[in-house]
């Protein structure tokens, strides 16, 4: 890969390089920092990318920011081109101070009053490197349960993780799912893989959030796996609850929020993450007895 040549390909002069340098941290994608003449730049890439993967992400921040609410990296090219997959982004670095997690929790809440005709999403995407098909639905439990749950469930069924009891109690959670999960609610934006290394600090403390898999739905999908990997600073959610303050039902339904990612994180890496989607699956299929 030679990043004058992608330059010239994508309109864009990067011959005058003068430092990339590699960073360690993510799981899925290599990434560099790129230092040119007059600019700074963060680049993903990646060797073997699936079909439109770079894309989404693009359209992603691009939906993001035309909230005017909270800040994310510009994205300056991409390409999805095989073996030479791509995510050109502007350089972002700065400071924590005393209010950038206030700020954060008061944007994002600002982000999910922003509102889609329906729920879902007109394209495809992806949720790390899994397929995660889409749909436009005005009903939010439809989308949910067909198209996030009963995605993930058929992926684990093929990869060898979901069988058996665990199998039995998912099917028997997705005919019973509207004991629980809304049928109308609000079709917030959603940046769609929220946790606590999908939000980065930039200048003057300027909270940014990074890596989207967007989709608009039900904001408390967004809030419940903010929760799920170590959570978010406490003054965040002090902050989302002053400017938009959850419904009653939130710690009733977050843990079906959160089995969605515990399903994806169980078919990208295995087993370890079984006994959480377990735990779930006693709890809520039991009450169904």
């Amino acid at each position: 890969m030679k990043l004058a040549q992608i330059g010239l390909e994508n309109g864009r002069d990067y011959s005058g390089i003068q430092t990339m340098k590699r960073i360690f941290g993510g799981s899925i994608n290599e990434a560099f920092y790129v230092q040119t003449i007059d600019a700074e730049f963060f680049m993903k890439f990646h060797a073997n990318s699936p079909k439109g993967f770079f894309r989404s992400e693009a359209l992603g921040l691009r939906r993001i920011k035309e909230t005017k609410t909270i800040s994310v990296p510009n994205y300056l090219s991409y390409s999805d081109q095989p073996g030479n997959a791509f995510l050109m982004l502007t350089w972002i670095e700065g400071k924590k101070n005393d209010k950038t997690e206030e700020i954060f929790g008061h944007k994002l809440a600002k982000m999910h009053q922003c509102f889609g005709r329906m729920h879902g999403l007109q394209d495809d995407s992806y949720i790390g490197l899994l397929p995660q098909p889409n749909e436009l639905n005005a009903n939010w439990l439809e989308y949910y349960r067909d198209k996030r749950l009963k995605n993930q469930l058929d992926i684990g069924v093929e990869k060898g993780y979901i069988f058996g009891e665990r199998q039995k109690q998912l099917e028997s959670l997705l005919e019973n799912l509207g004991k629980w999960i809304p049928s109308f609610v609000e079709p917030s934006h959603l940046h769609g893989d929220l946790y606590s290394g999908n939000w980065i600090v930039g200048p003057g403390g300027e909270p940014f959030i990074v890596d989207p898999s967007f989709l608009y739905g039900d904001r408390h999908f967004e809030l419940a796996y903010t929760e799920l990997f170590g959570g978010l600073p406490t003054k965040f959610y002090q902050a989302y609850q002053e400017s938009y303050p959850l419904r009653e039902d939130y710690e009733d339904i977050k843990p079906l929020y959160q089995l969605y990612y515990l399903l994806a994180h169980l078919n990208l890496f295995g087993e370890s993450y079984g006994e959480s989607i377990d735990v779930i699956l006693d709890k809520y299929v039991g009450k169904l007895s």
